[in-house]
């Protein structure tokens, strides 16, 4: 290690510990900046105070951010230094990404939303599967291309209730992912097989119909159509 990397470290060291002690919070300052931050629209960041130390909770991790003043910290993780703000007008509470280029600016970044918000995520691992959809529905409108309505992981989440012999579950997490991607054929198929699990003959032969309507070489639901067609004819 030369000696610029390991005066960076020294420098970086001191600054850390200079910014880390001294600041006091007022019991105001706490009960006003405590509590959910919307970092987008399936996260949220959690900020709290233990021991009078600012504690952030982010992407299932927690840290302690560098104070770097009474109003402003750096999280390292981020690699972001924060401030919380107030927007004029709406009395609406914000952390601010503090920028490099312009410190003295303010934007309205992180939304300070109540303690009894949840994200879409939340609502389907809560089993609040409407609310979950409503809100996965909003940010397919945003972007249809989206990290967090992808698929295979609703997939995956539906088979894994189906392991556990969770069929409703399954059944239910399914129904979202038809919502969301309505011209696949495997999210068709795989509904099926929740409900052929279940017990439910004339649903899963439905949702296999549909699956082969939309995929021709999918073979097993052709097997299963035309074991069940004869009794499909009864209904």
């Amino acid at each position: 290690m030369n000696f610029k990397v390991i005066g960076y470290f020294l420098v970086v060291g001191l600054f850390v510990i200079s910014c880390s002690g001294g600041v006091e919070f007022s019991e105001t300052f706490k009960k006003e900046t405590a509590g959910k931050y919307q970092y987008n629209e399936d996260e949220l960041i959690l900020v709290y105070y233990k021991d009078d130390k600012l504690i952030l909770n982010w992407k299932e991790g927690v840290f302690k951010p560098v104070v770097t003043d009474t109003n402003e910290i750096f999280v390292a993780d981020m690699y972001k230094k924060l401030r919380f703000v107030t927007k004029p007008g709406t009395n609406d509470r914000y952390l601010s990404i503090v920028s490099e280029e312009n410190p003295d600016s303010i934007s309205y970044d992180y939304l300070k939303v109540p303690d009894s918000y949840k994200t879409p995520s939340t609502h389907l691992r809560e089993g609040n599967y409407e609310e979950a959809l409503a809100g996965y529905m909003k940010i397919k409108e945003k972007d249809s291309t989206s990290s967090y309505i992808r698929e295979w992981e609703f997939n995956s989440k539906g088979y894994a209730h189906i392991r556990k012999k969770e069929y409703d579950k399954a059944i239910a997490v399914f129904k979202i992912n038809i919502a969301l991607h309505p011209s696949s054929a495997n999210v068709y198929d795989s509904l099926a097989e929740a409900y052929l699990r279940s017990g439910d003959s004339l649903n899963a032969y439905n949702n296999y119909k549909e699956a082969y309507n939309r995929n021709s070489d999918n073979k097993r639901a052709l097997n299963y159509i035309n074991t069940y067609k004869p009794k499909d004819s009864i209904h």
